[in-house]
């Protein structure tokens, strides 16, 4: 345990507002009591108003309001963190083990009110995720620490095209969680560009000797996902979706990350939308078939003739699926 953990550890002790004695401090801790006294005496010069009663039923108290206060975190921090943490751990977040020592040490040291009410918010928020293999998390951590620290890393990695994985310098400049997925976004010395790579196809890690400097304004989140589907949300073209419907399937609809994105302005049944064109030729419309009739296209007439093609494209699969269920029972 570092000096600050034992600092704030005593801190948290003593806020209860009983009297603690140094030798009572130290077999809580675990440690030796001359420690104790050295984070007294350091509390003490930081401002922390810790009394000490002498003789018998003596001991280190708190003063005042101090004592009072919940962890130093209101009733409804303490919720967020508990809840974060829930997300964290689901979502594979790299660091969610020192997370999880927090939130241990924050239920640690309350007292039995507050341990209840965060015990029932922790078991009142679940998330579901893909399980994330301890490599993969592994990995994100020194993806995470690299991209703090300016640090090259030599990244071995597979493409999934029956390719043999490539070895490269890669310069990450952050990591981004997208739809169950980790990706890191950062400059190629191999390609001498900025890509985005899924985590779970990295097949090794290790450091370079070589540093680099992040560009100022940099958007690891904004890049991956100009990169995931090029010029939909920023492009040359840019083109205005008008779209009518129930309120319910229009709520629906702003739940997808690239209409989410796109919007405009709503109202409680039509959205409008800029999206851009290529984007709405190749892949809004395999977005949109799923409302199937709950949605009414209003602009542009591009997009009501694409939906008709591809629709049409879909029915003649089907047809053609259905035609080869009849020869095999013949």
């Amino acid at each position: 345990m570092s000096k600050s953990d034992q600092m704030l550890s005593i801190l948290w002790l003593l806020r209860s507002g009983r009297k603690l004695t140094a030798g009572e401090l130290a077999d809580k801790l675990e440690i030796h009591i001359r420690t104790v006294y050295r984070c007294i005496d350091s509390l003490c010069a930081s401002g922390a108003p810790i009394i000490a009663d002498s003789g018998p039923g003596g001991g280190y108290r708190i003063l005042g309001r101090f004592a009072e206060s919940p962890l130093l975190f209101d009733q409804e921090e303490q919720k967020a963190l508990v809840h974060a943490s829930t997300f964290a751990r689901e979502a594979g977040y790299p660091h969610s083990e020192s997370l999880e020592r927090a939130i241990d040490k924050l239920k640690l040291y309350t007292n039995d009110e507050q341990l209840l009410r965060l015990e029932l918010h922790d078991q009142g928020v679940s998330v579901i995720y893909p399980p994330l293999e301890e490599r993969e998390r592994s990995f994100l951590q020194q993806l995470e620490e690299a991209a703090a620290q300016g640090m090259t890393l030599e990244m071995v990695y597979d493409k999934g095209r029956s390719e043999p994985p490539v070895s490269r310098d890669f310069d990450p400049y952050g990591i981004v969680h997208w739809k169950g997925c980790w990706y890191t976004v950062g400059y190629c010395r191999l390609r001498q560009t900025i890509r985005s790579f899924r985590a779970d196809r990295i097949v090794k890690l290790g450091p370079t000797e070589q540093r680099f400097d992040r560009p100022g304004g940099f958007s690891a989140k904004a890049h991956l996902l100009e990169s995931l589907l090029p010029g939909s949300l920023d492009g040359e073209t840019m083109v205005n979706v008008r779209i009518a419907g129930p309120e319910q399937a229009l709520n629906e609809l702003g739940r997808h990350w690239l209409f989410g994105h796109a919007l405009i302005s709503r109202e409680p049944e039509e959205a409008l939308f800029r999206i851009g064109q290529a984007a709405l030729v190749s892949y809004v419309p395999y977005f949109l078939l799923p409302y199937g009739k709950a949605l009414t296209i209003l602009e542009p007439l591009s997009l009501v003739e694409r939906l008709v093609r591809v629709s049409a494209e879909v029915a003649a699969h089907y047809a053609e699926m259905k035609g080869q269920f009849g020869k095999r029972l013949r």
